[in-house]
C-alpha cells in the first residue's frame, strides 16, 4: 500500500539507504515524497542519483517537511542534531528512530515531541530480508502506527512489543546478530581452507549449508533441537564435530556474547 505522506531522514549511511531501497522497491512512497540530509557531498549526490530522491546538508530544512522523521545519525552528533531540532518539527510530525541504545524520552525531550518510535532493524534490511522490533510512546496515533508497520515492512520482517526495555534484547539479539552469524561463516570458511579447499570453494560451501539450513529450519515448523537430532548419527561424523563444539562452550559463548551486547546497549541508554 502506498503512503502519500512525506519521510524524512537525517542521516543517510547504510541503514538510511536500506530505508530508502526499501521504501521505493516496495512502493511505499514515492521518490518525490522521501528527503535526506546529508552532510558529504559526494554521498548526496550518489543517493539522488541512484534514487531520484531529494537531498540536502540542512537537517532542519529536511526536518521540517516530513510528516514521519526517521533518526539514523551517528550517536557522537544526536544531541548535536536534537538541540538544532528542538521544537522546530511540524506539529503533527512522527519521530522513528533507529539508533541504538537511545532510548524515547531522549527523542521526546530533546525534540518536545510526543509521538515517538523506537526501532531496531540489522543490516539484512538492505536487502529487504531485515528483522525490526519496535515500540511506540504513548503519543503515537493509530494511523501513524500503520504508516511505521508499512515503512519497517518494507527492509522485512517486523515485530512490535510493548515494553521499551526488550529493545535492548533485540539490540543484543537481531540487532547485532548478523555479526555473530558473519563470524561462524567466516570460521568455518577459514576451517575449508585449512581442510583444502580453495576459499571460493569453501564460500560457496558454507554460505549454502547455512542458507540452505535456515530455510530449511523455517520451512519444517520443526524446533532447532529437532533438526539437529535428525542430522546426528551415533558416534558418526556430525556427533564428533557436535561433541567438540560442545567442550569448546560455543553455546555458552553465544549466550555471553548476547548478554554482553544487551548490558551495553542498556549502558548506552543510561548515559544519556
Amino acid at each position: 500500500m502506498e503512503l502519500d505522506i512525506s519521510v524524512a531522514l537525517i542521516g543517510a549511511g547504510a541503514m538510511g539507504e536500506a530505508i530508502i531501497s526499501g521504501l521505493l522497491r516496495q512502493g511505499v512512497v514515492r521518490a518525490e515524497r522521501i528527503l535526506a540530509a546529508e552532510p558529504r557531498a559526494e554521498r548526496r549526490d550518489e543517493l539522488s542519483r541512484r534514487y531520484g530522491i531529494l537531498m540536502s546538508n540542512d537537517n532542519l530544512d529536511v526536518a521540517r517537511q516530513g510528516e514521519v522523521v526517521i533518526f539514523a545519525v551517528k550517536p557522537q552528533v544526536l544531541q548535536t542534531v536534537l538541540l538544532s531540532l528542538h521544537g522546530m518539527l511540524r506539529g503533527d510530525a512522527l519521530c522513528l528512530s533507529i539508533m541504538a541504545g537511545t532510548a524515547i524520552r531522549t527523542f521526546t525531550t530533546g525534540l518536545d515531541r510526543a509521538a515517538v518510535v523506537r526501532a531496531m532493524p540489522n543490516t539484512p534490511a538492505q536487502i529487504g530480508e531485515g528483522m525490526t522490533v519496535w515500540t511506540a510512546s504513548p503519543g503515537v496515533s493509530e494511523p501513524q502506527r500503520e504508516w511505521v508497520r508499512s515503512i519497517l515492512g518494507a527492509l522485512g520482517q517486523t515485530l512490535f512489543v510493548e515494553d521499551e526495555r526488550y529493545l535492548d534484547m533485540a539490540t543484543a539479539i537481531n540487532g547485532s546478530g548478523p555479526a555473530y552469524v558473519f563470524l561462524i561463516l567466516e570460521a568455518m570458511i577459514d576451517a575449508g581452507v585449512h581442510l583444502g579447499f580453495s576459499r571460493s570453494d569453501a564460500e560457496t560451501l558454507v554460505l549454502q549449508t547455512v542458507y540452505g539450513s535456515v530455510s530449511y529450519a523455517r520451512q519444517s515448523g520443526h524446533h532447532p533441537a529437532q533438526l539437529r537430532n535428525a542430522v546426528t548419527s551415533p558416534g558418526g561424523t556430525t556427533a564428533a564435530g557436535l561433541s567438540m563444539l560442545e567442550r569448546g562452550g560455543l553455546r555458552t559463548t553465544l549466550s555471553d556474547a548476547i548478554w554482553a551486547a544487551y548490558h551495553r546497549s542498556s549502558e548506552l541508554g543510561r548515559k544519556e
